[in-house]
């Protein structure tokens, strides 16, 4: 008997729509999310039989068996097969060697989870089909980021999914059209999202398969307006005290200096003057650099900081571990920058990790998904009725800095009018 493989995109859609409460479809969406996040790192397909073996590997990971965990997966292929999204696999399912994923993760405070995978080395990873093949030949060449990579590639496969059996070699700008049209109008993705989808099909077709397109016609998502979330004085204090002690750092820094959550994880040692009181944010978004400010109040604490780090630098130098990741081209220039303490981690992991470029098991920075869920979780213990992700530290940044330069206009103004009165001690 085949196994049955699943090709359930909609799922979340049929979750939001399900008659269950609310706190219900959270756990639900929680154990899918895990469920999908191990299918992709071990490169497997979604099936009933790796959902079994899941199941019973989670199970003997954590001691003990979890009943939602079973009914959110039950629920999962009752729905596919309601949906007519279920096929017959290619043959009988064999479980991957090695158990669930066991390369730990770092978290900013300290906490190790278990659940993350090492991921194939980039090299060995050219992809399965030749029009995926020329995706990951094209974006090596131009120097994609991993990241950026593994973006395009699934998005493409969503593509090919949809002509299937054909494939992107005979795609049309009309079947390009047709798909980003779905993702707005069936699925409901967002505008950021379709844009996304928008500029890796563009790449696939037009520098991977250099298959010129002409004007695609497709359905935009409405853009929908939403208000920006800010944090008061007041909320910002209490989240810092939830906070531990390099999760506060990390947050102050990124609200007191502006920058993006990637910026802040892949800062290095070399970005900060300190004694200018200045940031050097290289390879942002973009890839653009630029300078901001660096807040008096943390120059103190960043020292001592760099100091700590220190004593890490020495251990890895004197236990030979390899260099920090550098950029490839630098990488090749100078082959041991990466020893170098400049080039260090300001927010090191405190495990080595596989690096999925080169296979070599050295020091990476701490994870973005996992200072996302720091945040996440103070905001919740600090009772903050707000959606709040580190990316608010950034809104609200932008805002209190209007804010302060509305005040201080006003104050000039009032002063320069009014010249025989002191201005109020709430302007100066």
């Amino acid at each position: 008997m085949n196994d049955e493989m699943l090709d359930f995109d909609e799922w979340k859609a049929r979750l939001r729509a399900a008659a269950m409460p609310a706190t219900r479809k959270r756990l639900f969406e929680q154990e899918i999310f895990a469920l999908l996040r191990v299918c992709k790192q071990l490169r497997r397909r979604l099936s009933v039989g790796f959902m079994g073996w899941y199941v019973e590997a989670a199970d003997q990971r954590d001691g003990e068996p979890r009943e939602i965990r079973r009914e959110a997966l039950r629920w999962l292929v009752r729905e596919a097969r309601k949906e007519g999204v279920t096929k017959p696999g290619r043959g009988l399912f064999q479980a991957p060697p090695g158990g669930l994923p066991s390369e730990a993760n770092e978290e900013p405070g300290g906490q190790v989870r278990s659940h993350a995978a090492p991921r194939p080395i980039r090299a060995h990873d050219l992809g399965e089909t030749d029009w995926e093949q020329a995706l990951v030949k094209a974006a090596r060449e131009r120097g994609h980021l991993w990241r950026t990579e593994e973006t395009y590639r699934g998005w493409a496969r969503r593509f090919a999914r949809f002509l299937a059996p054909r494939t992107p070699w005979a795609a049309t700008a009309e079947e390009v059209g047709a798909f980003l049209s779905q993702l707005a109008v069936r699925e409901g993705l967002s505008q950021s999202s379709q844009k996304q989808a928008l500029n890796a099909l563009v790449f696939l077709m037009q520098e991977a398969l250099h298959i010129q397109l002409e004007a695609i016609p497709f359905e935009y998502s409405k853009r929908k307006g939403c208000a920006v979330t800010i944090l008061s004085w007041e909320e910002l204090n209490r989240l810092w005290e939830e906070l531990s002690e390099t999760e506060q750092l990390m947050a102050e820094l990124m609200y007191g200096s502006g920058i993006r959550l990637l910026e802040l994880m892949r800062m290095r040692v070399k970005d900060l003057d300190l004694a200018r009181g200045r940031l050097n944010v290289l390879a942002g978004k973009g890839d653009k650099d630029r300078v901001t400010l660096l807040p008096e109040s943390l120059v103190g604490r960043l020292e001592a900081r760099l100091e700590r780090l220190r004593g890490l630098y020495a251990e890895d130098r004197a236990a030979g571990a390899p260099g920090v990741w550098l950029p490839e081209g630098l990488a090749r220039k100078y082959p041991k920058a990466g020893e170098e303490w400049p080039w260090q981690w300001l927010w090191p992991s405190r495990k080595m990790s596989i690096d999925p470029a080169s296979g070599v098991r050295r020091r990476h920075h701490v994870s973005d998904s996992a200072f996302q869920r720091s945040i996440k979780a103070a905001a919740t213990r600090a009772a903050i009725d707000k959606r709040v992700t580190p990316h608010v530290l950034r809104h609200s940044f932008a805002t209190h800095l209007l804010e302060g330069a509305r005040i201080s206009e006003t104050c000039r103004i009032s002063w320069g009018t009014r010249s025989s009165q002191r201005p109020n001690a709430t302007c100066t």
